[in-house]
């Protein structure tokens, strides 16, 4: 077995967050953000009072209400809270009012779009004008993330090179056999880690997780 050593500066954040015991063990590993989803159709959804008291375990800046699809009339009830960024799932045809009313109203660096891309589909620039952060997650057709699938690496690497004043965050399957060649790849700065470390959908794999964590903040690449 080989181990080579190298520096990592990527952020983390861990995402699909529904137990206090997980909360707490990505605060012990060093979490940079954590994420909190209260879309109902996944297998990881909560309350957003359980968001709330969940996040609330987290210090400020680094806690992430994650959604799909909200409505304007949801993200105003939801805006006030304690959470600091807004990830939030659309189509990538998403109609540019509501874009510009979920800005307008949330602040450009406080929105995180995460458009929903088939290899089919052009990445349309004008995401970048509404939101600081742009968050590519694997593609499934009728699934937003947390499908365990890998993402496009290639197109992460191309969409990050071609707007680099945006934050890109990298997501789908990362898991610690598959964390830093995807980092190598994409040469993301941002890593989303959610069912690549869980023991079912929303459990996290406490083993699972600090091997993660060993392998990127200790920059310890084992080669079997």
């Amino acid at each position: 077995m080989n181990r080579t050593c190298m520096q990592n500066s990527a952020k983390i954040k861990v995402c699909g967050l529904t137990r206090l015991e997980d909360v707490q063990l990505a605060l012990s590993l060093g979490a940079d953000f954590y994420g909190f989803i209260v879309y109902p159709n996944s297998p990881r959804a909560i309350s957003f009072d359980r968001a709330v008291d969940l996040a609330s375990h987290v210090p400020d800046g680094k806690r992430v209400l994650v959604d799909v699809e909200t409505p304007i009339k949801r993200l105003k009830h939801m805006h006030r809270s304690c959470f600091n960024f807004f990830q939030i799932h659309t189509k990538p045809n998403i109609d540019k009012l509501i874009l510009a009313s979920m800005s307008e109203m949330l602040g450009k660096e406080r929105l995180w779009l995460a458009p929903r891309l088939s290899s089919k589909d052009t990445f349309d620039e004008e995401f970048t004008t509404f939101a600081k952060t742009i968050l590519l997650d694997a593609y499934q057709k009728d699934l937003y993330g947390g499908t365990g699938h890998t993402g496009d690496w290639f197109r992460f690497n191309q969409l990050s090179s071609s707007y680099p004043q945006t934050n890109w965050v990298l997501a789908g399957g990362l898991n610690p056999t598959n964390v830093l060649k995807a980092q190598a790849v994409t040469g993301a700065q941002i890593l989303d880690i959610n069912s690549g470390v869980e023991s079912s959908p929303g459990f996290k794999d406490a083993n699972k997780l600090r091997q993660l964590f060993h392998i990127l903040k200790l920059g310890e690449n084992i080669d079997d």
